[in-house]
């Protein structure tokens, strides 16, 4: 059953959460997706057959939670991801990030390390609102006199990204990708070489940045972005159960 975990401004997460053993893990979906998704609902499935603790849920403005996706941010979206760990964990947990999720569980993990097992990135995207920088000149307009532009998605799939003025803004604030990561616990990357979004390199580039010595970064000849095939679903089940003990 959805429940709602209520923020100070009367918005609301909505969050599925399953008791078991820890550490448990917590599933941190991407960049206009939500708890719904094949990753965060095949995770649900392993965990029931581990008997872990599990969680997903839904940022502000995605999916069931409340709000309007247009007016979230890196910081906001930072913050939903802290008041679940903070409200709705015990103990060490098993964070695991897809696309901007990826870079929501690093800024987690560095102002949460006691409440970080592991951290596993699918198609982890840091700093991808850099990417943005690159507009055309009407969606250049359209930020100055709109505050908000649309960018077709990478992968010609889903409607186009609203990217807004304030996101961008924002997202400067929390890029960690020109500095060393202080972040030592394990950490296990997985991307698809093929993926059209969100460059391999790029977690390659995190591996680098990363000051653990246990990071692991598996690369996938035929995987795009999603990751969601039955093969790339059976990895990422054994890459989040070897993290567990």
């Amino acid at each position: 059953m959805i429940q709602k975990l209520l923020n100070k401004d009367d918005t609301f997460i909505a969050y599925q959460k399953f008791e078991g053993k820890k550490p448990g893990i917590v599933f941190l979906g991407g960049f206009m997706s939500d708890m719904t998704g094949t990753k965060a609902l095949y995770l649900e499935e392993c965990c029931k057959r581990w008997d872990r603790s599990y969680i997903r849920f839904d940022y502000f403005g995605h999916g069931a939670s409340s709000g309007k996706f247009e007016q979230g941010s890196i910081g906001r979206w930072l913050a939903d991801v802290l008041m679940v760990l903070d409200q709705l964990t015990e103990g060490p947990q098993v964070l695991v990030g897809s696309s901007m999720g990826g870079w929501l569980m690093l800024l987690a993990a560095l102002r949460r390390p006691e409440s970080v097992h592991a951290l596993v990135g699918i198609a982890a995207a840091p700093d991808f609102l850099d990417d943005f920088s690159q507009l055309t000149v009407e969606q250049q307009q359209s930020l100055e006199e709109n505050g908000i532009c649309y960018v077709p998605s990478s992968e010609g799939e889903g409607r186009p990204y609203p990217i807004s003025r304030k996101l961008i803004e924002d997202g400067l604030e929390y890029r960690i990708l020109n500095a060393p990561i202080a972040i030592d616990c394990p950490v296990h990357l997985l991307h698809g070489l093929s993926d059209g979004s969100v460059a391999w390199q790029k977690s390659v580039q995190l591996a680098e940045r990363l000051t653990s010595k246990e990071v692991t970064v598996t690369l996938l000849k035929a995987g795009d972005h999603r990751l969601s095939t039955d093969l790339h679903l059976k990895l990422l089940e054994d890459t989040v159960q070897a993290l567990l003990i």
